[in-house]
């Protein structure tokens, strides 16, 4: 038996197929081994085995080498003692985030993935080998952290699953709010805390102008950095101006002529409405002043202006805010004259053409507030989410860092934004994002989708795209009155809470379709052509235009790949919705239609990153290459070439537009060297 392993590893060393997973990953291990592979097998528990004697861990080896033990170990000697690598850790391994005291139920899945990560594939062969490549270094690496790996042996691993800095694409913000005596907004912050000097994607999408003629509004709802100055000013103006937008509709609504992106609302359970309660009586005037208003800013009107933006100070906007509360919230009446009519649907269409996302806003003006570096919904969720509509309640002085929170007013927000930013040491950053108040809904259902791509390499940049995907649903039919979670989070680590509610009989019990069931709902629909139409162009693009803003932020390494997971909104036009990005999506299956789509990615993954080196025309499943990026650091010299912009120099394999600002022609000036 002995004999047998070792010459099972001698033939893995000499085909350089020495492997390590860090993670709940039976899958990887699996497919690993059925192509030859050996693994190095990872400690369960390190920080216990990082306290006993050197000793004592190289006789636990030797006797799970012997068949005397199944208890999983590895010696982590310290690389520069001694002439074993190591792939030293410095917490348990199968954590992907940090701990946190209101994870809550996230705990159970934890222990449970931790109870699938040493228990799998444990047999006494696999343990044998594991120790006799104990002093090689893994020619390919997929692991959970790549913090967790030490950075000496990191350069010499072949492949690795991971990218380092990846916060401009994977946080929700990057830099966390300045420490007292640090600069605020824009400039330059010296002491910050937290991901210093680091764009999360809500700043890095900012930057989209610099390298596409793309419209951020039309693929990812606003959304805004609450503990920066300039940040939060510009969320209060346009929280204002939203509600000016959503008097507008709301005006019309209770009138009968509805514009695109208003519905009714109905009643509150709680907050009888009254008819006959005064309202200040040029509300819908003082709407209209400030919707010309924004129209003259975005039609460039104040280019030669000195003053503050009239959007800020043409009214009173407290008296404005709490008389529209009224409207929205407690169904107080409006009674409008027919210019009025008149002069609000005119100006409603206008700002259609001004405003992409003026379709998703609805009339409610609901916001929804992120922990930066959360994820999976972490945190308990508070605030405006597991109750009614707000009506007048404070938030209450002990709310801190909750988790989602879903938000109506101002001083909702501002409020807990600022009660999450004392002077403790684990500061809470937050961002506010505009919520899609008009989503596709299924059997009145809200559902989100979770798209998987593969980046193989930054520079030049080449993305695969994932053609199957997964649906994930609420369990609780959608409405806006009731902003709990079970209605409007689609995390399945925060559906699995609510196992007993079930939205509508023709969902499945698990609140997962795969994207064939959908296709097959839009036939029923008659609308068979808006996923390949609408749908996948629109989520396509949205990746690539986030991809390109990120990349100068990553860190590029070659051998390097990661498999993402896009989570996408779909309006009730069909238009996607980016809401985030996530490394390292989960691969713990939920539901039979994620056991066999998270089967299939890993082993697709594998096949693109490993088979498709040796064979480039093996068969790569559902990947296909959705952009590669060619001529990557090249320029061009001509002794005479105009200082004109050339065609950029790129390749496109799919219907997706691009328009990269490089590709200068260069000129050369000056006369050759004499040969002495």
């Amino acid at each position: 038996r002995l004999r047998k392993a070792k010459l099972y590893v001698e033939k893995a060393i000499k085909e350089k197929k020495i492997f390590t997973v860090q993670g709940p990953y039976p899958i990887i291990r699996r497919l690993l081994r059925a192509r030859g592979w050996v693994e190095r097998k990872l400690p369960c528990i390190s920080r216990q085995l990082k306290q006993q004697p050197g000793d004592l861990k190289k006789q636990q080896l030797e006797k799970r080498a012997g068949g005397g033990s199944a208890e999983q170990g590895e010696a982590v000697p310290n690389p520069r003692g001694g002439a074993q690598p190591s792939l030293r850790t410095t917490e348990p391994l199968h954590h992907p985030w940090p701990s946190d005291k209101n994870k809550g139920e996230m705990e159970d899945e934890d222990k449970k993935e931790d109870k699938e990560q040493c228990s799998d594939d444990s047999d006494d062969i696999h343990d044998l080998m594991s120790f006799l490549v104990q002093d090689q270094v893994p020619n390919f690496l997929w692991t959970i952290r790549l913090s967790n790996i030490d950075q000496d042996l990191l350069p010499r691993i072949e492949v690795v699953n991971r990218f380092p800095r990846l916060q401009a694409l994977c946080t929700k913000v990057g830099a966390r709010r300045p420490q007292r005596g640090s600069t605020r907004g824009g400039g330059v912050q010296k002491r910050m805390t937290g991901f210093s000097k680091q764009e999360g994607l809500c700043q890095s999408l900012q930057n989209l102008p610099w390298f596409e003629q793309v419209d951020l509004n039309t693929f990812f709802p606003r959304c805004y950095r609450l503990g920066f100055m300039d940040q939060e000013d510009a969320f209060i103006e346009d929280f204002r101006l939203t509600a000016a937008r959503s008097l507008l509709k709301l005006a019309l609504q209770k009138t009968g002529d509805s514009p695109m992106g208003t519905e009714q609302h109905p009643k509150s359970d709680r907050v009888p409405a009254w008819p006959g309660s005064a309202l200040y009586p040029q509300l819908v005037e003082e709407a209209l002043e400030v919707c010309e208003q924004h129209l003259g800013v975005l039609g460039h009107q104040d280019i030669d202006r000195n003053t503050p933006s009239p959007c800020r100070t043409c009214i009173a906007w407290d008296r404005f805010l709490q008389e529209y509360y009224r409207v929205a919230h407690e169904g107080t009446r409006l009674v409008l004259s027919k210019e009025q009519r008149e002069q609000c649907q005119d100006v409603l269409q206008r700002l259609e053409e001004q405003l992409p996302q003026l379709g998703i806003e609805g009339n409610l003006n609901v916001w929804i507030l992120k922990p930066s570096a959360k994820s999976r919904g972490r945190g308990k969720a508070r605030g405006s989410l597991g109750r009614t509509h707000p009506h007048g309640e404070g938030i209450s002085s002990s709310l801190c860092c909750p988790g989602i929170v879903c938000a109506t007013r101002l001083e909702e927000v501002l409020h807990l934004a600022q009660s999450c930013t004392g002077s403790s040491a684990r500061v809470c950053e937050w961002v506010v994002q505009k919520y899609v108040e008009r989503p596709l809904t299924i059997f009145h259902t809200k559902f989100d989708i979770r798209q998987w791509f593969v980046v193989t390499d930054w520079k030049p940049l080449t993305v695969w795209f994932y053609r199957d995907c997964y649906l994930r649903f609420c369990s609780r039919p959608f409405s806006l009155c009731h902003l709990e979670p079970a209605r409007h989070l689609c995390n399945v680590s925060i559906q699995k809470r609510y196992k007993t509610s079930q939205p509508d009989p023709r969902l499945p019990p698990d609140k997962i379709w795969s994207n064939t069931q959908f296709q097959a709902h839009l036939a029923q629909l008659g609308q068979a052509d808006a996923w390949q139409r609408v749908i996948v162009p629109g989520m396509k693009a949205a990746i690539l235009n986030t991809l390109r803003c990120a990349r100068d932020q990553v860190g590029s390494r070659k051998g390097s790949f990661e498999l993402f997971g896009a989570d996408f909104l779909i309006g009730k036009d069909f238009q996607p919705w980016l809401l985030e990005v996530n490394s390292c999506p989960t691969m713990s299956p939920s539901s039979g239609v994620t056991r066999q789509l998270c089967a299939n990615v890993q082993r697709d993954t594998l096949r693109l990153v490993l088979d498709r080196k040796d064979n480039p025309t093996c068969s790569i499943g559902a990947f296909e290459l959705l952009y590669r990026e060619v001529g990557w650091g090249l320029g061009t010299a001509t002794p005479q070439a105009p200082r004109v912009p050339t065609a950029p120099c790129v390749s496109l394999q799919a219907a997706v537009s691009s328009c990269l600002s490089v590709g200068l022609q260069l000129e050369v000036t000056g006369c050759s060297l004499k040969k002495l």
